[in-house]
């Protein structure tokens, strides 16, 4: 599927200030032409985008919504000049994430089998509706993607001496990471602010004064395992009433019956997976 058949569809929708796309059918070993292309699009205006797209395409909507207006499905995200910057950030807290759940040694396919199942860590669907193998299809498929995306950052915690990369006979790369606990308050530090908040309302916070002469709260954490196990609550809790949103908001956006026929597949696919 190349760029120009992806940006076919965008074709028939009223103007969109971002759009990217994402799914296994992207991936280059694809070879199931049924599988779905999903679309995230940023628009400036979400009621009169919707507005437009009602009027343009009503198939999008259940039926029942046609006669409702235009819907609050979607939020602004960010502006386009600040996409890629925040696109970096996430990228730098998925790892750091990755690196509190993994132990002292790893691989560097472990390391991105991590960071990809952080998506689906308390997800509703994993639990009967989603391939059981899908982050390790995800992972070997885009193996060289994630290379490029998320070794800049290796090697950043690499110059901190809290990462040490060594080659196998094998050709894989083998990491061994401090898991002292000044490396894992390093860790919890770099973590995004909400996630920070959430786990210095569990594990209580310390005051600090940092060098500009500012006072900044900083998580108190007793282990490295506290902290990993306290953090991947918090994600847990986040990933599940994410995912619980999105399929109620599927479900009355598109439709019983599409809904129903989008689950069928998921499930299909969940059942193969345990075979």
């Amino acid at each position: 599927m190349d760029k120009a058949e992806l940006e076919s569809f965008l074709k028939v929708l009223p103007p969109v200030e971002f759009c990217c796309v994402y799914g296994s059918a992207l991936h280059p070993n694809n070879r199931d032409m049924s599988t779905m292309v999903d679309y995230i699009l940023g628009v400036s205006n979400p009621e009169q985008w919707h507005s437009q797209n009602l009027q343009m395409n009503k198939n999008h909507y259940a039926s029942w919504m046609v006669h409702l207006g235009g819907p609050k499905l979607v939020h602004i995200l960010v502006d386009n000049l600040d996409i890629e910057n925040v696109n970096s950030a996430n990228l730098k807290a998925a790892i750091t994430a990755a690196l509190l759940l993994l132990p002292p040694k790893f691989t560097e396919e472990d390391l991105y089998a991590k960071i990809c199942s952080l998506s689906y860590m308390g997800d509703l669907r994993m639990l009967f509706a989603e391939d059981r193998n899908k982050v390790k299809k995800i992972v070997q498929a885009q193996f060289d993607l994630f290379q490029s995306r998320y070794r800049p950052f290796l090697e950043e915690y690499e110059a901190m001496e809290l990462l040490r990369f060594m080659s196998s006979g094998s050709g894989q790369t083998n990491v061994s990471q401090d898991c002292g606990l000044s490396a894992a308050r390093s860790l919890v530090s770099s973590l995004p602010p909400m996630v920070r908040s959430k786990m210095g309302v569990k594990l209580g916070q310390e005051k600090k004064l940092v060098e500009s002469g500012r006072v900044i709260h900083e998580v108190s954490i007793g282990s490295r395992e506290e902290a990993a196990k306290c953090m991947q609550k918090v994600l847990r809790r986040t990933v599940m009433v994410s995912s619980a949103r999105q399929a109620v908001a599927g479900l009355l956006t598109a439709g019983g019956v599409n809904a129903v026929r989008y689950l069928s597949n998921k499930m299909c696919k969940a059942w193969k997976s345990l075979r």
